[in-house]
């Protein structure tokens, strides 16, 4: 019976320890870690080498069926003359048709002759920027009488979006190791990293024209100018 007790006191004595130390075990482990969180961005330009446009044909007459019957025969003429001047047949897709009534109404704002347009747009991907001005002179004689947008861009983006991450990776590990070094700490290891991408294609929006303005609009010469890849990161560094 003795060694009984003996071996309960000595569970008793153990258990006193254990839960004198469980509070700074816990204490110990609570301890937040320090760190610092920094950005970086990096950015790319790059000279247009595509072009996405929006052509448009838009007709009106005295019946629905006229004004279908005029644009689809001036839009055939369009889309002939697009693969005749080298735009392939899956680069010519059309992403609008429409038909409306449009009541005509007379100066004392009485209604008038009823009327029926149509509208058809076609959207055409342009892989040779140096023969758009003379698309876009031909297309115009061909029946185009509204131009809604061009859009250059860059095809292939990824060579310069993984330029752009690794200049924004760089900014932001010289800016924590800047801010370490300012307040007397030393950088430890990398804990989180979040980044995001984005780039800028150039809009050139346009207007509808129609006979000598469509074509005097068509002659003056379109800059593409450059299209900006920008790469951004967080970057989260323990600090000790």
């Amino acid at each position: 019976m003795k060694s009984k007790y003996v071996f309960i006191a000595a569970i008793l004595v153990l258990a006193t320890v254990l839960s004198a130390c469980a509070p700074a075990v816990m204490g110990a482990q609570a301890q937040p870690v320090r760190t610092v969180t920094v950005s970086g961005t990096g950015t790319v330009d790059l000279a247009p080498d595509i072009a996405y446009i929006q052509l448009g044909v838009h007709t009106d007459a005295a019946t629905a069926a006229e004004a279908v019957a005029a644009n689809n025969a001036q839009t055939q003429k369009v889309i002939e003359a697009l693969k005749g001047l080298g735009i392939a047949e899956k680069d010519i897709r059309t992403v609008n048709f429409s038909i409306w009534p449009n009541q005509i109404y007379t100066p004392d704002g009485q209604p008038g002759e009823l009327r029926y347009a149509v509208d058809n747009t076609v959207y055409v991907t342009v892989r040779d920027l140096k023969s758009l001005g003379d698309m876009l002179d031909g297309v115009i004689a061909a029946g185009v009488n509204t131009v809604q947008s061009i859009q250059f861009d860059v095809a292939d983006k990824q060579a310069a979006l993984k330029q752009a991450r690794a200049d924004a990776v760089k900014q932001a590990q010289q800016q924590a190791q800047e801010l370490a070094e300012a307040a007397g700490l030393q950088l430890g290891e990398l804990q989180s990293v979040s980044f995001a991408e984005s780039s800028m294609p150039i809009d050139l929006y346009g207007r509808g024209g129609g006979g000598g303005g469509a074509a005097v609009e068509a002659a003056v010469p379109v800059q593409p100018g450059q299209v900006t890849v920008t790469a951004s990161v967080n970057m989260s560094y323990q600090i000790k």
